[in-house]
């Protein structure tokens, strides 16, 4: 297993890729990225340890999502099952990478509350805009920044781990190497990628929003869940498509033994 270094215009690619695998099956591909989402939230609202249930989870519940769109592109059959069949690939080490995710990432915070008080955390955290308003007066430049600087390598070490930990049966150091690796030889496309993600659930639906605003003002609330819908419904499966599309061309694998 090795992986490709992609030209720029791969990172484009993966996301008409994903618009293509979601044009398979819309609505089977919408209610499994639904259901995963509901799954996560509901788990989150767990007292105590429904934070820790999610996070444990979520890698093998992505690996479900990445399942569906191989075998919609591949013309196979895709149910609710998929989306929890993955938890059933290299469970452990699935597993472990949420854990490590969390703890990474609690790490990572807890460094940032070093120079800044906890002030960043403490607004992350915050229930309600008053908590949050209480807060808006803190400097957050340096601990972002320093936030952002130890994500960007976890999130790349991160990025392709659950897939590689399950279709491959890599371990845990194994699958956070090469998907490290990977990333690293392809920031080009992935830069590509990030600017088009920004480009199709930020811009276009801004524009659109603003746009329907502008003409039915009286209607704010109606047209921004109208926007919010369309976003979670199609957007949003497109996007998982493309993750799914973005490892499959990186490591030029399309069937698994």
């Amino acid at each position: 297993m090795r992986a490709q270094t992609l030209p720029a215009a791969a990172g484009w690619q993966w996301i008409l890729s994903g618009f293509a695998i979601f044009k398979r099956n819309p609505p089977m591909l919408s209610m499994l990225v639904i259901s995963y989402w509901f799954t996560v939230i509901f788990l989150n609202i767990l007292p105590i340890v429904g934070a820790l249930a999610a996070s444990l989870l979520i890698p093998g519940l992505s690996v479900g999502l990445m399942q569906a769109s191989r075998n919609l592109e591949r013309g196979q059959p895709v149910g609710l099952q998929t989306l929890f069949g993955g938890l059933k690939e290299n469970t452990k080490t699935l597993l472990a990478l949420g854990a490590l995710y969390l703890f990474c990432t609690l790490g990572i915070l807890g460094l940032s509350a070093l120079i800044d008080g906890g002030d960043l955390f403490n607004y992350m955290l915050a229930d309600t805009k008053a908590e949050r308003l209480t807060l808006e007066e803190a400097d957050f430049v340096l601990p972002a920044l320093l936030v952002m600087a130890l994500l960007v390598p976890l999130m790349m070490a991160y990025w392709f781990a659950p897939i590689l930990a399950a279709w491959h049966r890599l371990t845990l150091g194994r699958s956070l190497f090469f998907s490290f690796v990977a990333c690293w030889m392809n920031w080009r496309p992935f830069m590509v990628f990030i600017a088009g993600l920004f480009l199709i659930a930020g811009i276009i639906p801004g524009v659109l929003l603003g746009l329907l605003l502008s003409l039915f003002p009286g209607a704010q609330g109606f047209i921004t869940a109208i926007v919010m819908v369309l976003m979670g419904l199609i957007v949003a499966p497109v996007i998982f498509a493309s993750f799914y599309a973005c490892y499959r061309d990186i490591f030029g694998i399309s069937e698994i033994a």
